[in-house]
């Protein structure tokens, strides 16, 4: 069992996020040529009561910077997508989030960035000792000519070069801007991409000014634990357990479950995962199980140790299937109304179920560094107890899915504190 290297700031203990895809929330223009500056971003702001209400603590945001067309592909990280809006709207929506009491986490893409950002372009014009020319991974002895290597063989992505100091320096200026604009931390978009030694070079930099600042690297596979031990981030995307918990219910096999916690309790004995069942870049989780599985799924995910987040839409049981081709992301980053009041009320249960969970969440905030322990398995009953680190507490927490997908949980006096409805 690994020890703990990092030191994660004392705030994330209380931390569930609200994760949302702006401009596609906002109703921003994705693949068009229609770059009129529009202050999308403010009508952010009219959904922030909604997600206190939910019970989150921050809002996770997808790009917002300028960029070709879905935000990864920047253009420029020091300038508010003109899709959105400018920086007076990003100043209102952070003051409005203040207000609340609500964190900021931006989503800070700096394995790769657009093909047409100007400083790459600016670096193939100028060649190998120009100004720009070690801020890109660039084959400047190919065939031919100059060709920029891509991020995972996307030729609209062009990657940085990891090993330069100008990509360093980049990557801790752009940080430290929006740090010094009131956001709270960054989710480090693809860092598994990145060697851990780039960002051992940035993250200290960072830290030395904003020591509060949380980092949440981007891992899907690969050893979580020695990532953040090497790269000094503070948590990683636990994708392991995603998979785990929507393919075991949607299987009927609660043994994979079973062993992929025995591996979460491992994670946490170094470090916090972020944990969640949606996310961007996924099938829904109403999608994958039904609108009963998905709220199984959600008890799972709120009983289990980590900084968990909700996908925006998951708690309206929004459904929508990701596809492997051109705009195949679209269904899972749909447009929402201006305000709350617009949504539909058919997904009342589901809604609810979110907020006694969540509820039920900020109540035991030991959950955060919770581990578990198997009391009862077999492929369709999974009886499992979350103990506090300092065994001070524990719930009790029965998945069935003998019939319709279920999730009673009980707590250390036997008494049910919660239960799961049909939908």
């Amino acid at each position: 069992m690994t020890q703990k290297t990092t030191m994660t700031p004392n705030w994330t203990e209380h931390a569930i996020w609200w994760h949302v895809y702006p401009l596609g929330f906002c109703g921003a223009p994705i693949r068009d040529a229609d770059m009129t500056p529009v202050p999308r971003l403010r009508r952010l702001i009219n959904w922030l009561d909604y997600a206190v209400k939910l019970g989150a603590s921050g809002l996770l945001l997808g790009p917002i910077f300028a960029s070709q067309s879905h935000g990864y592909d920047s253009l420029d990280q020091f300038r508010i997508d003109p899709r959105l809006g400018s920086d007076a709207d990003f100043d209102a929506f952070v003051a409005a989030c203040k207000e609340r009491g609500l964190r900021i986490l931006l989503d800070g893409v700096f394995s790769h960035v657009g093909a047409q950002h100007p400083d790459v372009l600016r670096a193939l014009a100028e060649g190998p000792n120009g100004l720009k020319a070690g801020l890109f991974d660039i084959d400047w002895n190919a065939p031919g000519g100059a060709v920029p290597r891509v991020f995972e063989g996307h030729s609209s992505l062009v990657r940085l070069n990891h090993a330069s100091d100008q990509a360093a320096e980049y990557t801790t200026q752009v940080m430290n801007h929006w740090l010094a604009r009131g956001i709270d931390g960054w989710r480090l978009d693809a860092a598994y991409s990145v060697s851990t030694g780039f960002w051992a070079r940035v993250i200290p930099q960072v830290r030395q000014q904003y020591p509060d600042a949380w980092l949440l690297g981007e891992m899907i596979h690969g050893d979580y634990s020695r990532f953040v031990a090497e790269s000094g981030v503070d948590s990683v995307t636990q994708y392991e357990l995603w998979k785990a918990i929507w393919s075991s219910l949607k299987d009927r096999n609660l043994f994979e479950l079973d062993w992929t916690l025995t591996r979460h309790n491992d994670f946490l004995a170094s470090f916090t995962p972020n944990t969640f069942i949606g996310n961007h870049d996924v099938t829904r989780i109403a999608s994958a199980l039904g609108p009963d599985g998905a709220v199984t799924a959600l008890a799972i995910l709120l009983t289990l140790g980590g900084i968990p987040s909700i996908y925006y839409g998951d708690e309206q049981g929004l459904t929508g299937i990701k596809e492997q081709r051109l705009g195949g992301d679209d269904a899972v980053r749909p447009e929402f109304p201006e305000t709350p009041g617009e949504l539909s009320v058919q997904a009342q249960t589901i809604y609810r179920a979110h907020q006694d969970l969540i509820g039920l969440r900020r109540r035991n905030p030991w959950l955060t560094t919770a581990t578990t322990t198997k009391l009862h398995l077999d492929n369709k009953r999974y009886h499992y107890r979350s103990t506090a680190a300092d065994a001070s507490a524990h719930l009790d927490v029965d998945i069935d899915l003998t019939t319709v997908p279920s999730a009673t949980i009980t707590d250390a006096s036997g008494q049910i504190v919660w239960r799961q409805k049909r939908t």
